[in-house]
């Protein structure tokens, strides 16, 4: 075996060449990588070997760009240096895959002549997710393999393809035994030499591709069909571009259009927005303080104290996983309704089987008494939102469950300290703040009370990553991150109906800045008679329900809605609209669509800091991740407080004290929004 470099080694078996890459943990395209590649290459087609087989060493093939160091890509050889390199072997060049080919591990991969991959690995594009395309010629390989419509698919969504799939579509030409991925790959590299296959190069080829060229309907209609999934992105369509171009131009030029718009997007906001926040997702699963010896405890049992909606939620999510879980209710209508939604909620989903339904159904046993609860590991409540009830059920939860057993409670807005002094055992005490429908969606507050112990929050970052959530870590604090953040802007609402704006208009506004929706088509999906008020005050939301318009599950809310729920405009909205303005004595005032969005959005950027000043939130990012996957923050804004660091937080800060003095005290800027102006810094600075 001779080393090539620190990250590749070359040796000999028979008549084939062997490459070997090992860079630890991911087999990232650093320089190092590049290098390796590059130099194991040349080396392996001076020597007399017949064949070269491409393999990785550790948990994965080569994973995609190192995109830590992006700068890096115009240091030592280019993947393009690399594939053209490929692409004039004499001899049959094989790749041998297991793990991840995503990103440019794939485009290394499709200048092989031949791949095969064990059944578990995956392959993919995922560089939308970061505001991309492919830059070293997938968009132009990749077509000319699967078809322009199943290429587009795949590149667009990011997504994944399972290895068998990937072998009825072409993209592997062998699967072999699993854990034995060198002596199948071997194997086929001698059969590749002893039938004397032709070294079809991908870019040559021409039959997948031949019957579309000269119809760009099929792009056309792509681009319709995911109009609404693409909104306000620029790579999809980069992307469509550069896969047309496939089709209908030569090789040579149609990767020249795609390396031309990979650095256009790689410059772009958007994507320095993605991949800000692509770091950001992963920091915010990490407690600073955790000594890094604490081992998390073993969860294999899981109650859950409520089977309503949230509960039934809650219990899925570790269903799904393979987790026995106990459902605990107060009367049996109650716990056979709830086990009923649940099942309808598995037979509903998208490619649901009968047997996964019974399978996870088989997991959730439902019962009426605590004392069922005696082996879980872990036991969430998510009863009604009131302290001294939730107190009530910790005090029979702590006498109930074993010792180590650790207590949560969903509360989305109360304080967990209260609720831990409910018990013997605060160590074990902690908030887990799903999102409605917790089956769905992705955000996970983990709330730290003053006396979780370290081994309790280990456990919970460790089980949310096994359920998939993206987890954030909070303090005690009122509404935690997001709620609170969030409820900042939404208490703005009254004022903008006050001032004579419509929701149609401020929902607008709201909407092409790239959220899913504005704030009074959000109410009225949650539905009005669910959220409360805050202490004190009566807001239009109540005026709404006291006339009998809850939203969408009640025919109307803001607005009225048609059979298929599309909004329409509401005279009777209006109507209490105009009567809550009368009765508040308020006078219109002239508003425009920049301050609609001003005020909405620095509202969120400086209650954030509020809660970076008083330690609920570990980093600006946490906020970041939080807003964006528990309120629909479009990330291609990075987030709140992302988004106030790009426009300068000296010009939020005099944007604030400008509202402060026509609209109110609410604006007032936070000390920390202040300071950081002041001195020329960001939310972002560790400060």
């Amino acid at each position: 075996m001779t080393a090539v470099n620190t990250v590749m080694d070359l040796s000999h078996d028979g008549e084939v060449a062997v490459l070997t890459l090992d860079s630890p943990p991911v087999n990232a395209l650093s320089l190092a990588v590049r290098e390796g590649l590059f130099e194991g290459f040349k080396a392996a087609l001076a020597s007399e070997a017949k064949a070269a087989l491409l393999i990785c060493a550790g948990r994965t093939f080569i994973s995609g760009a190192d995109i830590t160091n992006l700068g890096d890509m115009l240091k030592g050889p280019s993947l393009e240096d690399i594939e053209t390199l490929m692409d004039g072997a004499d001899r049959p060049l094989l790749a041998a895959l297991h793990g991840t080919a995503f990103g440019g591990g794939l485009e290394v991969a499709l200048c092989a002549h031949f791949r095969v991959a064990v059944p578990s690995a995956k392959l993919g594009f995922p560089e939308v997710n970061l505001g991309l395309l492919p830059g070293a010629g997938g968009t132009q390989r990749l077509p000319r393999v699967t078809g322009p419509q199943k290429a587009l698919e795949i590149i667009t969504s990011g997504k994944p393809v399972r290895a068998p799939d990937a072998l009825a579509l072409g993209l592997v030409d062998d699967l072999v035994e699993e854990g034995k991925l060198r002596d199948g790959a071997l194997a086929f590299a001698r059969l590749v030499l002893s039938e004397g296959r032709p070294l079809k190069r991908i870019r040559d080829r021409d039959d997948q591709i031949a019957p579309f060229r000269g119809k760009p309907e099929l792009f056309e209609q792509f681009r319709k069909a995911n109009a609404a999934k693409f909104r306000g992105q620029i790579a999809p369509d980069w992307i469509v571009e550069a896969v047309q171009a496939a089709v209908e131009k030569p090789f040579d030029e149609g990767l020249a259009l795609e390396k031309q718009r990979f650095f256009q997007a790689a410059m772009s906001p958007q994507s320095q927005a993605r991949r800000y926040y692509f770091f950001a997702e992963r920091t915010a699963q990490k407690a600073p303080d955790l000594p890094p010896e604490t081992k998390p405890r073993e969860i294999r049992k899981v109650g859950v104290i409520g089977a309503g909606t949230m509960g039934g939620g809650i219990a899925m999510n570790f269903a799904n996983i393979g987790l026995p879980t106990t459902l605990i209710e107060m009367k049996q209508e109650a716990l056979d309704r709830g086990l009923a939604v649940i099942r309808g909620n598995y037979e509903r989903s998208r490619g649901a089987r009968p047997e996964e339904t019974e399978q996870r159904m088989s997991l959730l046993t439902g019962s009426l008494d605590m004392a069922d609860l005696a082996d879980c590991d872990l036991v969430i409540e998510a009863v009604f939102e009131n302290l001294e009830v939730k107190k009530e059920v910790f005090g029979k939860l702590d006498k109930a469950c074993k010792p180590g057993a650790i207590l949560a409670s969903n509360t989305s807005y109360l304080n967990i300290d209260d609720i831990a002094a409910a018990t013997s055992r605060p160590g074990e005490v902690l908030g887990l703040h799903f999102f409605s429908p917790a089956n769905v969606m992705p955000l996970l507050e983990i709330v730290r009370g003053a006396k979780t112990s370290p081994e309790t929050l280990a456990t919970v970052l460790e089980l949310g990553k096994r359920i998939r959530k993206t987890v954030v870590i909070s303090r005690v604090g009122p509404g935690f991150i997001a709620n609170r953040v969030a409820s900042a802007r939404l208490a703005e609402i009254n004022s903008f109906l006050l001032e004579g704006l419509s929701p149609a208009r401020v929902d607008k506004v709201l909407y092409d800045f790239g959220f899913p929706m504005g704030p009074f088509a959000m109410m009225d999906l949650v539905g009005l008679d669910v959220i409360p008020d805050p202490p004190g005050q009566k807001t239009i939301r109540s005026w709404m329900v006291e006339a009998g318009r809850r939203g969408q599950k009640g025919g109307g809310g803001f607005y009225d809605y048609d059979a298929a729920r599309n909004p329409q405009p509401s005279p009777a909205a209006d109507q209490v609209i105009a009567d809550f303005r009368q009765a508040a004595g308020a006078q219109p005032k002239e508003v425009t669509d920049e301050e609609i969005l001003e005020r909405s959005l620095y509202l969120e950027v400086n209650e954030g800091a509020k809660v970076l000043d008083e330690g609920v939130a570990i980093r600006a990012s946490d906020i970041d991740v939080a807003l964006v996957n528990g309120y629909g923050w479009p990330v291609d804004r990075g987030g709140p407080m992302y988004y106030a660091d790009q426009i300068g937080l000296d010009k939020v800060v005099a944007r604030l004290k400008e509202f402060e003095a026509k609209f109110g005290p609410q604006y007032e800027p936070a000390p920390r929004l202040e300071r950081l102006a002041a001195e020329g810094k960001k939310l972002a600075d560790r400060s």
